[in-house]
């Protein structure tokens, strides 16, 4: 490594909480979809802030759209009516059969409105005492109390226990676990379409339309964890549109301001019930400058119909990573994805081949020591998908 990155790492040793592993690069700044370190060194970057630049670093125009907004208005707290917060209301609902947001500053917090909601709905809207939340094994939904509690992780929750109760977990893709584990305190079901932390593993079709159906039958509430694969990542708007969902609720966060913090949660205007003056609050969320950056972010994707670019271009890349796989036997355990949300899983640990990845230039996440997770902006070049495939492909045969 060199004198600057020592120095990067050495202050940042001494002033941060141990709670990150960090990769070995120094970012210094970023363009599209490349990064640049404190040696100068260019890297290609397939991962985006992990599925948080949608439309890459530094965007033009929603560079424009914050120096815009930063000059009228920042902040003013959710005590005040802001036109910036319902334009960006306005055009994410356009994009689902939800009639009510709520605006916040991450994934988790949205995850934890989405929690709160559904058992405040249960109780006051529809007087039944239901407050479980069952989830999926292997899911991922955030790190705070609740949300943690509902990831289900003992590797996550060590030394955090008591989570709080009312959660349990069944194995996810087998719908007879999911039935048996509703009861009479179930207040909802609560699933990611396509696990992103479980290392990209789209959920069956039939199995997701079964739990849709279920959730109906058994009059609970279905809620979709957008925050990764959402905002045009796997060739739809919202990944559940892929799969004829109805959610009572979704979360989302991550690109929905394309670097900025900011989540949200959306819920039927039934469900929205739940909340009333006082029941859930945020200082920062949805505040005007973040506001403001997420409508542009949301007016370029689809302007520039990047639903239908990221499922076109993730389909050629899939098609060229499965003859990849084909060609060096056995390597290459299987690929996995829906649009430009992939994971290639080595049949061995990938923790050199991770680094070796870096070395060249490469920059991409590896998930549970074997899969190579693909998050790159949607408006990457096929060009760039194409050099990560030949280099794996080096790297694999020895070269």
């Amino acid at each position: 490594m060199s004198q600057a990155f020592d120095q990067v790492k050495a202050q940042e040793e001494s002033l941060l909480c141990r709670s990150y592993s960090r990769y070995p690069i120094a970012v210094a700044r970023g363009k599209g979809s490349r990064l640049w370190d404190v040696d100068g060194k260019e890297y290609v970057d397939l991962l985006a802030g992990i599925a948080v630049t949608g439309l890459g670093h530094c965007n033009d125009e929603v560079t424009a759209a914050l120096v815009e907004q930063a000059g009228r208005l920042w902040h003013v707290s959710n005590l005040f009516y802001q036109e910036p917060q319902l334009e960006l209301a306005r055009r994410l609902l356009a994009e689902s059969h939800h009639g009510k947001v709520f605006f916040c500053n991450s994934g988790a917090e949205a995850n934890e409105a989405a929690i709160k909601l559904a058992r405040r709905y249960m109780r006051k809207a529809r007087k039944r005492d239901a407050y479980e939340i069952i989830t999926l094994s292997s899911c991922f939904h955030g790190r705070t109390f609740g949300a943690l509690a509902a990831t289900g992780r003992e590797s996550l929750s060590d030394g955090f226990t008591p989570l709080p109760e009312g959660f349990r977990q069944v194995e996810a893709g087998n719908l007879a676990a999911l039935e048996a584990a509703v009861g009479p305190k179930t207040a909802a079901v609560m699933l990611e379409v396509v696990q992103g932390e479980g290392g990209v593993r789209p959920l069956p079709a039939e199995y997701l339309q079964g739990v849709g159906r279920l959730c109906r039958d058994k009059d609970i509430l279905l809620i979709c964890d957008e925050v990764q694969a959402g905002l045009c990542r796997t060739g739809k708007f919202w990944a559940y549109q892929n799969f004829d969902l109805k959610p009572d609720i979704i979360t989302c966060a991550k690109s929905l301001a394309n670097g900025l913090p900011m989540g949200a949660m959306l819920a039927t205007d039934e469900a929205a019930q739940g909340f009333e003056a006082g029941s859930h609050a945020t200082t920062f969320g949805g505040g005007a400058l973040v506001s403001a950056v997420a409508s542009r972010t949301i007016e370029i994707l689809r302007r520039d119909h990047l639903d239908a670019r990221a499922a076109a271009l993730g389909a050629e890349f899939r098609d060229k990573a499965e003859a990849l796989l084909t060609r060096l036997g056995g390597a290459i355990a299987e690929v996995r994805g829906l649009g430009l949300m992939i994971g290639i899983e080595l049949a061995e640990d990938g923790t050199e081949v991770w680094r070796e990845l870096l070395r060249r230039g490469i920059i991409c996440n590896l998930s549970h020591g074997r899969t190579l997770r693909l998050l790159p902006a949607l408006t990457i070049d096929a060009a760039d998908l194409d050099t990560f495939l030949e280099t794996l492909e080096a790297i694999l045969s020895g070269r």
